[in-house]
């Protein structure tokens, strides 16, 4: 299907918007450039067998616009190096100022340039063959390497900025374990495959009553080949989609329904209305959230929670758990009418619920011969009643949402604590 001329205007628009001003990715460039002159200097001369490479939209010049810009560079280590990473990247980048060691699969450095400028300094392993890898970052040389030859021409790469805009302005952009959405790789991988944003759109967009498959490189035969060749939980997200590099890795395998579910209404949104504000971020305005719960009566609760766990995804798929688990507790007694969960980059999350107090709950209790468990019901329970073998009781909801979560807090403070969390608090 051809693109409707009043989308490539609109595209045209937010590609002017996206594209970093000339003056701060020209010193970015720059500055990535330079250090990495540095840092080969500095391994020649500690004799190290490593060679190094920038990755990410860095190195396919694919930067977008951002309030904050991180630049990954690679230290590709020979084998022989493998079981020294963090000795050897520690020799490397002793005296760099601004170096902060973060923990993960494996360990890296964080540099800041700037208040809005960091560079990434990741070890991987130099392999020659995807099997070799121990690690999902040992590909990115191959990812890069790869990417390099298919890009060929300034409209693609605008197609890939344009869909990492899109993904990004509606939530659904980052692999991280608290978005489970697009990786930059996978946007880049699918924005090749159909040509660009708009096509990407519609055809991912589709009811499909089958899996989406996307195997560019016609790796498989055929689609059922696919599925029985990779394992089960390779296969579980919405669109599976064959990493050109390897066979055997879905570089889709993030992807969540629930995220999936989020872009194709994104999509139909901008295919039916087609606007600049598709690239914005919603913004949710909370007071006007609040102002419309009290006209209908419902109560608002706006919280901030925070973990003592590491930054970025570790913190935020923390955060998140905790949230989702809030949110079972507080559906057992409320009806959750309006809810809503954002984390940026640091220890601390928001989140806030809109409710309607339920009449009353039905708590399960135990069997009717179950004599020592029926007398601890007995103690706890009042308003109670037989059914069938088992004994229930009733429990009227006279209690607000605020009480609830204050009372929830002291009687759960062993389990808030097991789920890594040190804050929570209504603002």
């Amino acid at each position: 299907m051809r693109e409707p001329k009043k989308i490539r205007f609109i595209l045209n628009e937010i590609l002017e918007k996206i594209t970093p001003e000339k003056e701060d990715l020209e010193f970015m460039k720059n500055y990535v450039k330079d250090f990495k002159s540095q840092t080969e200097v500095k391994i020649r001369k500690l004799k190290i067998d490593a060679e190094i490479f920038v990755g990410g939209s860095f190195s396919k010049e694919t930067v977008m616009k951002k309030d904050v810009y991180d630049a990954d560079i690679f230290i590709r280590f020979d084998k022989k190096h493998s079981k020294e990473f963090s000795k050897l990247m520690k020799r490397i980048f002793i005296g760099t100022k601004n170096l902060e060691l973060i923990h993960g699969s494996r360990d890296y450095f964080r540099v800041k340039v700037k208040d809005n400028f960091f560079l990434e300094l990741v070890p991987v392993l130099k392999v020659k063959t995807p099997k070799e890898a121990e690690n999902i970052t040992d590909l990115s040389y191959l990812h890069v390497k790869y990417l390099n030859k298919k890009i060929k021409s300034k409209k693609i790469l605008d197609e890939i900025k344009l869909a990492k805009a899109f993904c990004y302005a509606n939530g659904t952009y980052g692999a991280e374990s608290y978005i489970n959405g697009f990786s930059g790789y996978a946007l880049e991988l699918l924005t090749i495959y159909y040509g660009g944003l708009f096509n990407l759109i519609k055809n991912l967009d589709k009811e499909n009553k089958e899996k989406i498959i996307v195997d560019m490189e016609k790796l498989y035969k055929n689609k059922p080949q696919v599925l029985m060749d990779l394992n089960a939980s390779k296969l579980e997200s919405p669109v599976i989609l064959i990493d050109p590099t390897y066979k055997q890795r879905n570089a889709l395998a993030a992807l969540s329904d629930e995220t999936f579910d989020k872009f194709k209404k994104s999509c139909k949104k901008f295919l039916k209305n087609p606007s600049v504000k598709s690239f914005e971020i919603e913004k949710i305005d909370l007071k006007k959230v609040k102002l419309g719960a009290n006209k209908k009566g419902y109560e608002f609760i706006e919280m901030k929670i925070s973990t003592n766990k590491q930054v970025g995804d570790i913190a935020g798929s923390k955060l998140l758990k905790f949230y989702n688990h809030l949110s079972e507790e507080i559906g057992k007694y409320f009806i959750i009418k309006n809810k809503g969960f954002g984390y940026g980059k640091g220890k601390c999350a928001k989140c806030f619920f809109v409710v309607k107090a339920k009449k009353e709950i039905i708590l399960n209790g135990p069997f009717v011969d179950d004599v020592k468990n029926v007398k601890k019901f007995e103690k706890e329970q009042r308003d109670m009643f037989v059914k069938g073998k088992k004994i229930y009781s009733r429990e009227k909801v006279n209690f607000s949402l605020k009480e609830f979560l204050v009372s929830w807090k002291v009687k759960n403070k062993k389990k808030i604590k097991s789920m890594y969390v040190n804050g929570f608090d209504i603002i």
